[in-house]
């Protein structure tokens, strides 16, 4: 059985006015510490999709231990680049319906594998019951990430609408949550303001 990790890095940080995959984290840049993490637990493979232009964010992408896939085309949501992955992990590796496809964004540095790991605990043993279900973190009541889905979804995905996002396999598969040990994936870096309450460095160099 193969787990993939698809880590979506093709979007254009307008919120955070910088590139914020590439701001320092703990002597790295986010994706590095991101990437790290998906390296660090038993995933089969981490995929980061990228914009054409971010060719730094490919070179740390590719450093981190990623395989990267340029989407080009730019694609015009989450949704496109996450599909793109998954086209390129169909071609390359053949997935079969006891492997499993992981998401979360690119921006969670707080993202531990011990958490990804809990997913894929639960995966694996859902396997031997022979059932297929979305699995995915809670904390507090809400639902954080990664999100892990069964391989065989991934032509529902590709039949969703150009108005749906992929919370709306959510809705028409349902979704076992497990509680979470800790808040990692549920802190993303959308503004400067997260960017500074999360990392103790960039609140100490102001």
């Amino acid at each position: 059985m193969q787990a993939f990790a698809i880590i979506p890095a093709a979007g254009r940080s307008v919120r955070m006015g910088a590139a914020k995959l590439l701001l320092p984290w703990g002597g790295r840049a986010v994706i590095e510490t991101v990437i790290g993490a998906w390296r660090a637990s038993r995933v089969s493979r981490a995929i980061l999709t990228v914009h054409p232009d971010d060719l730094e964010l490919a070179r740390r992408g590719r450093e981190a231990g990623a395989e990267v896939v340029v989407v080009d085309p730019p694609p015009v949501d989450m949704k496109a680049s996450v599909l793109a992955g998954l086209a390129y992990i169909e071609a390359k590796y053949q997935p079969g319906p006891q492997d499993a496809w992981l998401l979360a964004p690119a921006d969670m540095p707080l993202l531990t594998a011990e958490s990804i790991d809990r997913l894929l605990a639960a995966w694996k043993e859902n396997r031997l019951r022979n059932r297929q279900e979305i699995l995915a973190l809670s904390r507090g009541g809400r639902r954080g990430h990664p999100v892990l889905f069964p391989w065989p979804l991934v032509a529902a995905a590709r039949q969703l609408g150009a108005d749906e996002g992929l919370n709306r396999l959510l809705e028409q598969f349902g979704c076992r949550e497990l509680p979470a040990d800790d808040e990692g994936g549920f802190v993303d870096l959308d503004t400067p303001a997260d960017y500074r309450r999360w990392n103790p460095e960039a609140a100490e160099s102001e």
